[in-house]
């Protein structure tokens, strides 16, 4: 197995690899990943490259729950070697495992756990993550909830995703006055290409001592350098599902970019993952990859160490937008 760094999750024991797998591809058409045999194959590309922190939902796959589904027959005989995350109750996704209870209520996370615990066929899952902030619930219900699963062994660490600065602040403060388990992780969209959360996720998560876990890294692809001005792949998701992605993107910044790691003799992956993993309170680049070649790739990007030169000339080039509603 290739040796790659470990970090650690906030201010929490949990150790997981620097570059993580993001599994919501396990189970969709059209994808190596759609089958249990190309679902193995990339968990074994991800073993030898020390990939070893898996990222999924109860939502993800062509049906729900197929990601999980296709994950735990995977990890028969290896559990152990991995950690890994799934995450629950995720409000724009209709019905789930029970149609009386809000997402975030005591009754959907223990009939969520359950399901997604026989899923994987596992004893254990590392972190248990909220998917979507459940206004129908006080954040207290939740929080005692999963403080639960944790005591029973069910869940060693709780996280959440999509939740706004004051949301993560919040439920800190709650934690604490309650004496409940303490979300470890944030989970929010964070790039080159979408920096806000650096206005109130980031700083937030500092503070509570809790870890960032950026998904969408690569930007549905425009920062691995596989597109251009004029096109990419046009077997690409971005090309054939979200065109508007690629047209709308900065063009003149983006080969203003591809020129910096021209010049470091850097790819745009490296440059990517090597910018991301050096931002504060970063735990893992959690990158997607449905192929044994692209966990390689991934995996082999986070060896270029950004000096603060080059993160200083990569804000310059892709900076945090003066407007928060441009990202």
């Amino acid at each position: 197995m290739t040796d790659m760094p470990q970090r650690r999750v906030g201010a929490s024991g949990l150790l997981v690899s620097a570059i993580g797998l993001g599994c919501n591809n396990f189970g969709r058409a059209g994808t190596h990943s759609e089958t249990l045999e190309g679902t193995r194959d990339v968990l074994d590309a991800a073993l030898d490259a020390g990939v070893t922190f898996l990222d999924t939902a109860d939502v993800y796959g062509k049906e729900p729950g197929l990601s999980e589904t296709l994950m735990g027959a995977a990890l028969q005989g290896r559990r152990d070697r991995f950690v890994v995350a799934t995450k629950f109750g995720h409000s724009q996704i209709p019905g789930g495992v029970s149609s009386t209870a809000s997402k975030g209520s005591r009754a959907y996370v223990r009939a969520a756990v359950e399901a997604s615990l026989r899923r994987l066929r596992t004893d254990w899952i590392d972190l248990y993550q909220l998917h979507t902030p459940d206004p129908e619930t006080p954040i207290e219900e939740t929080l005692d909830a999963l403080t639960e699963l944790v005591r029973e062994g069910k869940v060693r660490y709780i996280g959440h995703s999509n939740l706004s600065g004051w949301q993560l602040a919040q439920a800190d403060a709650v934690a604490r006055a309650r004496g409940a388990e303490r979300f470890i992780s944030a989970q929010n969209q964070y790039s080159l290409l979408a920096r806000a959360a650096e206005r109130e996720v980031i700083p937030a998560a500092r503070a509570s001592g809790v870890g960032f876990l950026p998904f969408f890294p690569l930007h549905n692809g425009l920062l691995t350098g596989k597109f251009a001005r004029e096109g990419g792949p046009e077997d690409s998701r971005i090309m054939r599902q979200r065109p508007h992605v690629w047209r709308d993107a900065p063009w003149d910044a983006l080969e203003a970019y591809a020129r910096f790691c021209d010049e470091r003799g850097i790819t745009m992956l490296q440059a990517t993952f090597g910018w991301l993993l050096a931002q504060p309170a970063l735990a893992s680049v959690i990158a997607g990859a449905t192929t044994p070649d692209q966990i390689r790739q991934n995996a082999a990007a986070a060896s270029w160490t950004p000096t603060a030169d080059d993160l200083d000339a990569i804000d310059g080039i892709l900076p945090l937008p003066a407007d928060p509603a441009a990202g």
